[in-house]
This record gives structure tokens, sequence and C-alpha cells, in this order.
């Protein structure tokens, strides 16, 4: 199982990752609001301000304090490490 690191330590499965997108727009708000009333809303921002938000498999919505693209840039790097480890074996 390869984890992605969210910020402040928290960390999510890549694998079981469906999108990770910008909170701007009233789809992701709406989005937003209703895991938030459903309960499977995760608040990994620690107070700060939302730049991400990640869609998992299960349903579940992970806000996150740092921008998508720095998500995106460590799912790839993860990818390239394990894809490197493979190759060696």
């Amino acid at each position: 199982m390869k984890l992605i690191n969210i910020g402040f330590g928290n960390m999510v499965s890549a694998g079981r990752i469906i999108t990770i997108v910008s909170p701007e727009s009233a789809p992701i708000k709406r989005i937003i609001q209703d895991a938030r009333d459903s309960g499977v809303l995760i608040d990994a921002t620690y107070g700060r301000r939302t730049r991400a938000v990640i869609v998992m498999d299960s349903g579940h919505v992970i806000l996150s304090a740092i921008q998508p693209e720095t998500v995106a840039n460590r799912f790839v790097q993860n990818d390239d490490i394990d894809e490197e480890d493979e190759e060696d074996e």
C-alpha cells in the first residue's frame, strides 16, 4: 500500500484516490457540503485555507492545505520510486 503525504504528516492511500481538485468551483463546493452533511468529510487542513480536495473511492472527501499540484507531484514521485524498486528486483 502506497501512502501520499497530504500535509502536516497526514497520509492517504494512493490507490484509493479518484481525483485531486481545487476547491474554487461551485460544483466542488457542493461536493464538500454534501460530504459534510453525510459525515464523510475529513478536514486535514489544521485550520488553514483549503487548497486541495481529494475524493476517495470510498466516497470520503478529504480537505488539504497544500496545492493540488503538490499532492499530484508527490503521487507521481511515489510511483516513480516504486517503478525503480521493481526494476532493481
